[in-house]
Order: C-alpha cells, then structure tokens, then sequence
C-alpha cells in the first residue's frame, strides 16, 4: 500500500523546537499542513532542556525538603539525633535525575510530533529569503522550501563582560546542573524571577544564600505585596538579600568567587550564579536578508497574531521579547499557525496572561496590576485576603500566602488577581478562567468550592468584591 502525498498542502517550516515552535507545529499537522521543524539541540528546546522544566524539577526538590524541615510542628518525628534526623541534598543526584526528566521530555515531544507525520530535522538554519531556510546538518547542507515560516528561535542567557562563566564556579542558569556538590555558600547575581527562584530552591537544599539586586525591592515589577512577603520569608529563611547593590564584577579565587559591588565592597562565597537577564538567538541566522525587522533589543517585531515585517514569516517566543513564559510562546505558535491556514483565531491578549513565579511559596499573577490600577490605566476595587485565615492552610501549616482579586470599579468584572501560596500555579487558574471570560466577581462567588481548600480564599475575596445593586 503506497501513501497518498497532498502536494497541495501548504508547506510550512519551523525554525526552534520550543514550545513556540513544537506546539505550532503540532496544530500545522493537524491541520493538514506538511511541516518540517528545525531544531539544534533537541526538541523542546531551551525551555525543557535548561530551563524551565530543570528548574522546576530541581525546585519541586527543595520545596520537598523545605516541607520536610518544618515537619516537626505538624507532629512528624524522625529517629535519631543530630544531622542524622536531617533531610540532606544529594546534589549529584538531584541533577541527574532533573537532566535525564528533561531528556525523557524532550523525546515525548519528539515521538508526538513524528506520530503526527512531522519531519524532523537537526541542525542549525538560516533565512535564505521569506521561503527558504539553509540548514547545516551533521551530513551537510539542505534547503528546505515552505509556504510560511516560523522562527521560534529561542534566547540565551546574558553575560556581564566582568562576570564571564566558567561552568565551575561562575555559572550561568544553563551550567548550574553540571554541579556534584551543593554549593556551600552561593551568590545570586540579579533578582528577577530567576534569580528569586534558584535563590529560593538553593536555600531549600541548604546552601547558604546571598542574593544581589540592584533594585528596591526582589522581584521588580511584579506584585508590591507579594514581593514584600518573599523578602520576609526569605530573611525568616537565611537569605541574605543586599538591595540597592550592583554586581560589577565576578573573579574567581582559590577557593570560591568574590563579587566586587558597585560601591567598592566585597562579598566572597563558593560560587556565583549570574542571572541578568538573556538575548535573542536573532544574529546571524539571515532575519535582515529576509526582510524582518528587529527591535533596539535585538527581538522580532511582531503583531498580535505573530507576523513579522516580512511575507509569510511568523515568529514566536523569547525571541520576540513580547513575555518570556513557554505558555505565551505556545499561543503564539499556534496563533501563527492558525492565521496562516485560515482556522478561526483571536489575537494575543497580554492582559489574559498567566504567570508563576516558582520561589517558596509560588507568586501567581493573571491580567490588571494594582500597579496598573495607581497609574490610572484602570479603575479598580481590590480585595487582598491572607491565608492564614484559611482553614486548609492552617492544616497545611501554611504561614505565607494571600489571595488578591482586582474587579473593574462600576461593573464588578474580574480583570486582574494574584494568589501567593503553595501551588499558586494551580490555584491562579479560576482567576484566569474569570479575566479571559469577563466574569463578574458574583460569578466566582456562586460557585461551589470545596471546603476546606486553599481556593475557598477566592471565593470569599469574590464575595467581598459584590456590589449590592
């Protein structure tokens, strides 16, 4: 029996095997389309093989052993004495098992594709033109035609010229895995969400923990209150935040690093991760030959249903600096793609994202900020309501947490909440669910939870929103 080729059916190209990338063309094949993907390195990219789902993995470790510390107040003994009744981390372990997750991953991503008839190509690629791409290959050279192409190209983390890696000591988000042995004393460079996180997971492990950051406060940008109350855990935990501090330069010494601040002041640890921030992987890869056009950052300027400046080519992900979340690369893929072949689609709403930052415990956000609210792009009501009041947390022994949903002033719609807590990535969904669908806080408030649960705080902060009409 020989197979039947649509040679009719629009070809379409990937560029990046992220979720921007995968998960586009996953709907493409569906779609009837004939896809061929590009990646370098494996499928998944970045963001299941350094970092998103390592991370999280290693995170969901120290969380266990956080857990596993403060056991003793819920009534949970351990035989012995000393640093035999101690939770230790087994770092080489840890990372093993945190690498061979994100390789087992990264090949279901690749066995769902093939299952769906993608072709999959390995190797590097370049734009030729808005049609073709070049792509080097360990056998050589091929060119691949397509009716549309997709970059989703991914980004890199940045370096300080003063700070250079070295995959020992001085370490990049991407080199942290490579490590045996729990770093004794670490310095975290930069904190932002990624440098909160591997503070936060490395402070659960038991390294002792110095965080730099250049801003007012951790976690610029986000959430006010939440950012307050990680910075009181962290100082409850041992974490030693020096704020108002740049980084200007990281050496390596006999028996660790040192960090020179900008104010001339040392501080000294075992090792060093750096993390400022990352680039987009658009140099060199043909994008001004093709006609697309780069923002001052180096990203691809795109629409809200990701076309760039050039025919037929989309983009999608960290390399257009629009969010960086695998979620908003995933949809901006499969807004391409759907834009492309004529399937219903909506436009990219950045006010509908969800977003979690996993530090201990997890800060999850979705649409308008107060901080939107004081700059007077909306009116808004806002409801803040602590955990502690919750009769699940008081189970849980759960100390941190609020829960906080903001209602558009006069109409009572949901646009915008944070939930801080344990499994806050979860719990922010039904907010999500209220901001996308334009639900009134009544509607939240009439639904049934369960009692007791952590998501009966968002019912009663619903309730404290309603507006007697």
């Amino acid at each position: 029996m020989t197979t039947q080729v649509d040679f009719s059916a629009p070809r379409i190209a990937i560029l990046g095997g992220g979720p921007g990338g995968y998960e586009a063309a996953m709907v493409a094949a569906s779609l009837g389309a004939h896809v061929t993907i590009v990646e370098r390195a494996g499928l998944g990219g970045s963001a299941v093989l350094t970092d998103v789902v390592p991370s999280k993995t290693l995170i969901a470790t120290a969380d266990l052993m956080t857990r596993v510390g403060e056991a003793d107040e819920l009534g949970v003994k351990f035989d012995g004495d000393g640093t035999a009744s101690k939770p230790r981390a087994d770092l080489k372990h840890i990372n093993d098992r945190v690498l061979n997750l994100a390789h087992g991953q990264s090949e279901d991503i690749r066995a769902g594709l093939e299952r769906l008839g993608v072709e999959i190509v390995i190797g590097s690629g370049k734009l030729l033109d808005n049609n073709t791409i070049e792509v080097l290959t360990i056998d050589g050279t091929r060119t691949i035609d397509a009716d549309a192409i997709l970059l989703a190209v991914g980004a890199h983390p940045r370096e300080l010229p003063t700070a250079k890696p070295d995959g020992e000591r001085i370490l990049n988000w991407a080199q942290i895995y490579n490590l045996d042995e729990l770093p004794e004393e670490l310095i975290v460079v930069g904190s932002g969400v990624t440098g909160a996180e591997f503070a936060s997971a490395y402070n659960g492990l038991g390294s002792k923990v110095t965080l730099i950051s250049s801003r007012d406060q951790v976690l610029p940008g986000e959430d006010t209150d939440a950012a307050k109350l990680l910075e009181g855990v962290f100082e409850r935990r041992g974490v030693r935040v020096l704020s108002k501090s740049r980084a200007n330069a990281v050496e390596r010494t006999d028996d660790g690093v040192k960090v020179t601040l900008g104010d001339g002041s040392i501080v000294t640890g075992t090792h060093c991760l750096v993390c400022v921030g990352s680039i987009p992987n658009t140099a060199g890869i043909g994008l001004e030959e093709a006609g697309v056009t780069l923002t001052e950052s180096g990203h691809i300027k795109v629409d809200g249903v990701s076309r760039t400046t050039a025919p037929n080519i989309y983009a999608a992900g960290d390399c257009t600096g629009v969010f960086a979340l695998a979620s908003v690369a995933a949809m901006q893929g499969r807004i391409a793609i759907a834009h492309f072949m004529g399937d219903g689609v909506k436009p990219l709403k950045l006010n509908q994202v969800a977003s979690n930052i996993f530090t201990s415990p997890e800060i999850a956000s979705v649409g308008v900020s107060e901080a939107d609210l004081a700059s007077g792009k909306y009116q808004g009501d806002v409801v803040m309501l602590s955990l502690l009041s919750n009769a699940r947390a008081k189970m849980r022994n759960t100390k941190d947490g609020f829960v906080k949903i903001i209602a558009r002033k006069g109409s009572g719609t949901v646009i915008g909440g944070v939930v801080v807590g344990p499994n806050a990535s979860e719990l922010i969904f039904p907010i999500s669910v209220a901001v996308t669908q334009k639900l009134h806080v009544d509607d939240v408030a009439s639904a049934f939870t369960v009692y007791p649960s952590l998501t009966g705080s968002i019912s009663e902060a619903a309730r404290r929103l309603h507006v007697h009409m």
